[in-house]
């Protein structure tokens, strides 16, 4: 593949979008170390969860030969090849709010690890009464250690003859305050307390948030990045299990909290996995939110009359059509979705939903990707790369 044609070409399509005047829908692939790391054909040293959490040079190691993979393999509208410079961040999945908040690792083989519900009916107001975590204790000293010691490594080290930047810790963002009740308290039991519990449910809502602002707060002063912002994107993909009214009332008050600390004035943007986009409309208009980040299923061309040409939609196949089905099955509903009215307003960027699976076929990808350039088209527009990179 000629990689600086397909760069140029990226940052032509991107810098259109961006500008409001697309050539084409973009695509990108939402995908983490998972992809290799539990895929025997890529890990071939047979590294494991535990490794790569607990030791900090593995965790460096895999993330770099990683994005090499993914570089060199994985076609999609980003930057392919060799970069100028590679990136490392601390990564403890999706576990590390519930393990900062006091639950327990648990490695499961071939999946990612877990921490299980522990906020048990016995002692759930006695979590509450023993006060928000340390934004710099538990695992997420852990964190801050590991980030250090990236910065020590990164001082020092290259990777395919180019230096390595040191992103960031986790703990900047947040999986949501509803998702987060959950891991602690288990799906069930807190949906219980909605209703059964109304007294306790609100409480803990509001316990889980607050810690979480203060945690973002204490991240950003220590990283000497501004604490006030205008914008800001989170995610909490539990919310799908909710109805309008449910949500309106009983987790719509938290998320203004978090938008009001981070996002006041918008536009804002969130991330939801599952199919929650009965609640996308209510989202748009009480968060100042204009950007959704879908999962499934879902139903592009419907979404996008719903919410209307001037918000930015992410979506495609479902993760495990991609990982399972033929070339000819995924360009066809590739298509499908392109096609279904989508695109409408210039503001559909094309993905997995969501979250690419491990052993999902290249080749796969690849069909997707050339659907994408042959139908993903805006009229009377016209690259000036080349076009046709994949």
């Amino acid at each position: 593949m000629d990689f600086e044609a397909h760069n140029a070409e990226v940052r032509e399509v991107w810098e259109a979008y961006h500008a409001g005047n697309p050539i084409r829908v973009p695509m990108t692939l939402g995908i983490n170390p998972r992809l290799t790391l539990l895929d025997p054909k890529l890990n071939v040293d047979g590294t494991t969860f535990r490794e790569y959490f607990e030791a900090p040079r593995i965790m460096w190691d895999v993330q770099l030969r990683h994005q090499h993979w993914v570089r060199h393999n994985l076609v999609h509208d980003s930057e392919m090849g060799i970069p100028d410079r590679w990136s490392v961040y601390v990564d403890f999945q999706n576990c590390y709010e519930a393990l900062w908040f006091g639950g327990d690792l648990r490695y499961i083989a071939g999946n990612v690890p877990d921490v299980p519900p522990f906020v048990t009916d016995d002692r759930k107001w006695a979590f509450l009464d023993s006060g928000a975590p340390d934004p710099f204790g538990g695992w997420m000293a852990r964190n801050w250690e590991y980030y250090e010691q990236f910065r020590a490594f990164a001082a020092e080290a290259e990777f395919h003859g180019r230096p390595v930047d040191v992103v960031s810790p986790t703990g900047l963002g947040t999986d949501g305050p509803f998702t987060i009740g959950c891991a602690l308290r288990g799906a069930t039991e807190l949906c219980l307390d909605m209703y059964a519990d109304p007294e306790f449910f609100d409480a803990f809502m509001g316990f889980i948030t607050e810690a979480t602002i203060e945690r973002i707060r204490a991240y950003r002063e220590r990283l000497g990045v501004p604490v006030a912002t205008r914008t800001w994107g989170f995610a909490d993909d539990s919310v799908a299990l909710l109805s309008v009214s449910s949500y309106r009332e009983r987790v719509l008050p938290y998320h203004r909290r978090l938008i009001e600390a981070f996002g006041p004035d918008g536009p804002n943007s969130i991330h939801l996995c599952g199919d929650a986009t009965h609640l996308f409309p209510t989202i748009r208009d009480e968060l100042k939110v204009n950007a959704f980040d879908t999962g499934f299923p879902v139903d592009h061309g419907g979404l996008r009359r719903t919410l209307g040409p001037d918000v930015f939609i992410y979506g495609g196949p479902h993760v495990e059509f991609l990982r399972g089905r033929t070339p000819a099955e995924v360009r066809e509903e590739t298509r499908r979705i392109l096609e279904s009215g989508v695109m409408e307003g210039g503001k559909f960027v094309l993905r997995e939903a969501n979250n690419l699976a491990p052993r999902t076929p290249e080749q796969n990808l690849a069909a997707m990707y050339r659907c994408c350039l042959e139908h993903g088209n805006y009229a009377g527009q016209t690259l000036q790369a080349g076009g046709g990179s994949g």
